[in-house]
């Protein structure tokens, strides 16, 4: 089970992955950072005064004002913030270049044997509040994670071999898995790259509020080797798995799968093997 140096020793719970789902720390896992990471999410929103009319009745709705009259300062703000939350940022896709279907499978190394990777990824949403996470999952010839902590994602950023690493958003993708096949552990012989929504439960969020998703993978971090974009989004799942690398017979290949199901990062996590407690 994965020790956690959080406020209470122990394994990861599904408190403990929802506090880390709601506050985002990038870079090394530092006792700061993590104890930032412990704290209610209200404790980290900025404290407004909220401005109060004098001369008004008790019988008056404050949020009535006569035709005409400008906004107050708090109805501007709501105003704002709405039109926010109504326009989501968009990113332009980058080229991909070697695009194959849902379900495909190709090889990566062709004979060659193959140093360093990016799986690069991408998406936009219609929802602001769709907040969009890519995990990756190391696993061994069962199906399941070597152990705890062999699952990369922006709250744990680096796998215990030190082959993959989380990277955030760069210039054209929304995050970046970047692996080291030289210092890949050889009992890793999958890869699963899931893309979750944080919050998804609480906040009624599924993928059907995505579009644009895609994974491409690069070589050394510039040449393409193979990209897919997704075609199908559901409403009834809150977790994509968009493609994996696995090995076959001492080749390395890519599945597009994109497929999803019904868990958040912590119902993932049973599914590969983490232990997870309640």
């Amino acid at each position: 089970m994965i020790s956690t140096a959080m406020k209470t020793k122990g394994a990861i719970d599904r408190n403990s992955l929802s506090s880390i789902n709601k506050i985002k720390v990038q870079g090394a896992m530092t006792g700061s950072n993590i104890f930032t990471l412990n704290q209610s999410e209200t404790l980290n929103q900025p404290q407004r005064s909220v401005p109060t009319s004098t001369g008004t009745s008790s019988h008056s709705n404050p949020h009535t004002r006569p035709a005409g009259a400008a906004p107050s300062q708090s109805q501007h703000t709501q105003n704002v913030i709405q039109s926010t939350v109504a326009q989501p940022v968009q990113r332009s896709l980058p080229p991909l270049t070697k695009q194959i279907r849902k379900g495909q499978k190709v090889p990566l190394n062709s004979g060659m044997p193959l140093e360093n990777i990016s799986a690069c990824f991408g998406w936009n949403t219609s929802n602001s509040q769709c907040d969009v996470d890519v995990s990756a999952f190391l696993l061994g010839a069962d199906g399941k994670v070597l152990g705890d902590s062999w699952f990369v994602f922006y709250g744990q950023t680096t796998s215990p071999d030190k082959s993959c690493t989380f990277q955030p958003d760069d210039a054209v993708d929304r995050e970046i898995i970047q692996i080291n096949f030289k210092k890949l552990n050889a009992a890793v012989k999958k890869i699963v790259f899931v893309l979750t929504i944080n919050d998804a439960f609480s906040k009624k969020l599924n993928f059907g509020m995505l579009k644009d998703a895609y994974v491409r993978i690069l070589q050394e971090g510039r040449t393409e080797l193979v990209s897919f974009k997704m075609s199908d989004y559901y409403d009834n799942v809150i977790s994509m798995m968009i493609g994996e690398i696995y090995d076959y017979n001492g080749t390395w290949k890519f599945n597009a799968i994109g497929n999803g199901v019904a868990r958040d990062l912590a119902g993932l996590c049973a599914l590969y093997g983490v232990q997870v407690s309640d």
